[in-house]
């Protein structure tokens, strides 16, 4: 950026971009001929027309590289914006982009500065609206249900208690909605945490503390978690607690789709360059024209599990984004229903 700044000094380059390209280029351009009047004028011996010819090569190349140097370090700005945006749309990043410079380059800088803080104060007065709306709505949903629970408490007509019961049930599937979505927007700030910076993942340190998150659930179904660990360690930027989260969801996800007294299978090993994890249970499945359907968020394929298990219908859609903004891929199969599925999450090593 300090040579775009000192032609920026300059008054006649000062409002193109394009006149600073041209004018590194003429210079560029006129540094051989110049070379080769001096060469010519005061050289003190006799000149052959080799030494001229190689002299003249010598210049040319040599002001070739001097100019696309320089014309590289001039592309600066746009390199510079470029990097803005692209860290700000992969991990919302707010960068600090220069916003005095008044040709094509300072404005396309200072509209990339101003779209990206707009984006997020946009996305954080977002954010702030739904948590007041869901505040809001709870408070709504609490009165109908506080009156029919008194209803249920006095003493009525079964008729009566059962369409108070009935304002219950609905009232606390407003909340479960409502809950759902205040969850969904805390856990997209986490998804976004991109980690730019390669870490060793020590497999068997953070496999304590997958089981000790997923034990209840085993335990209550009497579900055996197989986990068979054939890579050890691997080199990878995903945050180690986000990997945590997206196998602990996984597994949660495949233990409440499984029959009591089953198997869920864990396995993590590398293939081809590649650092792969799977679960895999025995449990309901899902056809394959279902899959897609699968990853999205509050999905209608959101279904109780085989111990009537509630089901958000975010956990997978996050996991997928999680994987994918950590250069990671997430698929899913399966052979059918009461087949089983299995979940394989995919890392260039």
């Amino acid at each position: 950026m300090k040579l775009y700044h000192k032609l920026s000094q300059i008054s006649f380059l000062k409002n193109s971009y394009a006149f600073k390209f041209l004018f590194v280029a003429f210079i560029g351009i006129h540094i051989p001929l110049i070379g080769i009047l001096f060469f010519v004028l005061y050289f003190k011996y006799s000149i052959s027309p080799t030494s001229v010819l190689v002299f003249s090569l010598i210049m040319t190349l040599l002001a070739t590289a001097i100019t696309l140097l320089v014309l590289n370090r001039l592309i600066k700005p746009i390199a510079t914006a470029s990097k803005a945006l692209d860290d700000y749309r992969n991990s919302r990043k707010l960068s600090v982009l220069p916003t005095e410079y008044t040709d094509e380059a300072g404005l396309l800088m200072r509209n990339i500065q101003e779209s990206i803080y707009e984006a997020e104060n946009f996305i954080n007065e977002k954010q702030d609206l739904v948590y007041m709306l869901s505040h809001d709505l709870k408070n709504f949903a609490g009165n109908p249900q506080g009156l029919a629970k008194l209803i249920i408490s006095e003493d009525t007509s079964d008729s009566v208690k059962n369409l108070a019961e009935l304002i219950c049930e609905s009232t606390d599937l407003q909340f479960r909605y409502i809950n759902n979505f205040i969850k969904l927007l805390k856990e997209q700030d986490e998804v976004v945490k991109v980690s730019s910076d390669v870490k060793t993942v020590l497999f068997p340190n953070i496999l304590p503390f997958i089981n000790q998150q997923v034990e209840q659930r085993l335990f209550d179904k009497n579900i055996k978690l197989n986990l068979v660990l054939e890579c050890v360690e691997a080199k990878l930027k995903i945050d180690e607690g986000l990997l945590i989260q997206v196998l602990v969801n996984l597994i949660s996800n495949a233990v409440k789709f499984s029959y009591f007294d089953s198997e869920v299978k864990v396995r993590i090993f590398s293939e081809d360059s590649k650092l792969i994890l799977t679960v895999q249970d025995s449990g309901i499945g899902f056809d394959k024209n279902q899959i897609e359907e699968l990853f999205k968020k509050f999905t209608k394929m959101s279904r109780l599990g085989t111990a009537s298990e509630g089901s958000t219908g975010i956990g997978l859609y996050l996991c997928k984004k999680i994987i994918e903004r950590n250069k990671g891929r997430l698929t899913a199969s399966s052979d059918g229903k009461n087949k089983g599925a299995e979940f394989r999450i995919e890392f260039d090593i």
